[in-house]
C-alpha cells in the first residue's frame, strides 16, 4: 500500500511537466504556427503556449520559451515591417485578450535582450525602454542595396535617401519603408567599402547618395 501511494504521488508530482511539454509538442507541430503576412492573422494563429506568458523557472524550459518568443518576434517583425518595439509601449505580440494574457515588463526586456544578444536587434537607450529589430543585419541590408542597384541599373545614378526608402524603384521591394537608422547605417557601411558616397542636400531628410558599384 505504501509503494502504490508513493507511485502516485510521483504521477501528481510529474503531471504538471507533462501537460506543459505536451502543449508545447501540440503547439510546434501545429499547421497554424506559420508566418501570415496579415497581422490580425498572424497574431491568432501564431501564439505561444498559455504557460509561455509568466518567465519560466525551470531552466530547460526557460531556454525554450526564449527561443520560442525570439523566433515568434523576429517573423513577426519581418512579415510586418516592423522595425522598433517599445517595451513600455503597446506591442500587437505582447497580449492576447483571447486569454486575458499580457507580458510582464521583465518579460519583454528578456526576451528582448535575448535577440540583442544574438545580434539580431540593438538596445537604443541605456534604460533599455527601445530595441531596434534587425531582421536583416546591416551586412545583408548591404547586400540587398546593391542587388537593388544592379537591378535597377542605377551603379552610377544619383538618388536621395528618401527614394531608396520610397522610391518608384523600391516599391515591392525590401527597401520600401526600411527605417532610416537602418538605412543610413548601411549606407555608411557601403560608403567605406567605396560602393557609394553620400553627400549633404538642402536639408538633412534629403540627403543624396552616389552610386559607384
Amino acid at each position: 500500500m505504501k509503494e502504490k501511494r508513493l507511485s502516485l504521488g510521483w504521477v501528481e508530482l510529474l503531471r504538471p511537466k507533462f501537460f506543459f511539454f505536451l502543449s508545447l509538442f501540440i503547439f510546434s507541430k501545429s499547421p497554424h504556427h506559420c508566418i501570415c503576412t496579415d497581422s490580425s492573422r498572424f497574431r491568432s494563429k501564431r501564439r505561444p503556449p498559455e504557460l509561455y506568458w509568466s518567465l519560466q523557472p525551470v531552466r530547460d524550459t526557460h531556454e525554450k520559451q526564449i527561443q520560442l518568443w525570439k523566433e515568434l518576434i523576429l517573423d513577426y517583425c519581418k512579415a510586418q515591417k516592423v522595425f522598433l518595439i517599445g517595451v513600455v509601449e503597446d506591442f500587437p505580440l505582447f497580449s492576447n485578450s483571447a486569454i486575458d494574457r499580457t507580458l510582464s515588463h521583465e518579460a519583454r526586456e528578456t526576451f528582448l535582450s535575448a535577440i540583442v544578444g544574438e545580434g539580431s536587434a540593438e538596445w537604443l537607450d541605456k534604460g533599455h525602454r527601445k530595441c531596434l529589430i534587425l531582421w536583416h543585419r546591416i551586412q545583408d541590408w548591404a547586400d540587398i542595396i546593391l542587388h537593388f542597384v544592379k537591378e535597377n541599373g542605377l551603379e552610377d545614378s544619383l538618388m536621395t535617401v528618401e527614394e531608396i526608402r520610397s522610391g518608384t524603384e523600391s516599391h515591392g521591394t525590401k527597401l520600401q519603408g526600411i527605417d532610416r537608422t537602418i538605412l543610413m547605417r548601411t549606407l555608411k557601411l557601403l560608403e567605406n567599402k567605396g560602393k557609394l558616397a553620400l553627400f549633404k542636400r538642402t536639408s538633412a531628410d534629403d540627403e543624396g547618395v552616389k552610386f559607384s558599384v
